[in-house]
């Protein structure tokens, strides 16, 4: 009688890979957060008085009834693919450990794998989460200072 467990293969080169892979993803995903921006940034007070004066005329568009222009696709620049790829290879990595999980080689480099390319991609996320937070701390903030401008037009 053989036990399933017992079957575990002597090379878990899956498991292997896919520990690697997240590994590699993960400092990636540091790398990225700490060593970045790569591409060209506007300066912060310029992105948000663009803000504001965006919402500002926003504002005055719909109190006159008019229309608001057609949204405009973003365009992609290097860091958004630095973090598209730290992405793709911490499931990559998810993938492979899974496989070895599936193909009974030793568990350890496989769960290890697995929880490594889920911190990877999970790390991005709410450092993602974390500043749109900020963001929006800071547009509420900004549009709070606006206030009095806003009531003079509305009469508040």
């Amino acid at each position: 009688m053989t036990d399933l467990h017992a079957t575990d293969t002597a090379n878990p080169v899956f498991g292997w890979t896919g520990f690697s892979l997240a590994s590699i993803a993960l400092f990636a995903a540091l790398f990225v957060f700490w060593a970045g921006p790569f591409a060209p940034q506007q300066s912060t007070g310029v992105s948000l008085g663009e803000l504001a004066a965006e919402i500002g005329k926003s504002t005055l568009r719909a109190a006159a009834g008019l229309e608001q222009p057609e949204p405009v696709a973003p365009t992609r620049d290097l860091d958004d693919f630095l973090r598209i790829g730290v992405a793709m290879l911490g499931g990559l990595a998810i993938v492979l450990s899974v496989v070895g999980i599936l193909r009974h080689e030793k568990r350890r480099p496989a769960i290890a794998g697995v929880a490594i390319g889920v911190g990877a991609i999970l790390f991005q996320f709410f450092a993602f989460a974390f500043f749109a937070f900020l963001g929006v701390l800071v547009i509420m903030a900004l549009l709070n200072s606006f206030s009095d401008v806003f009531s003079g037009l509305f009469g508040g």
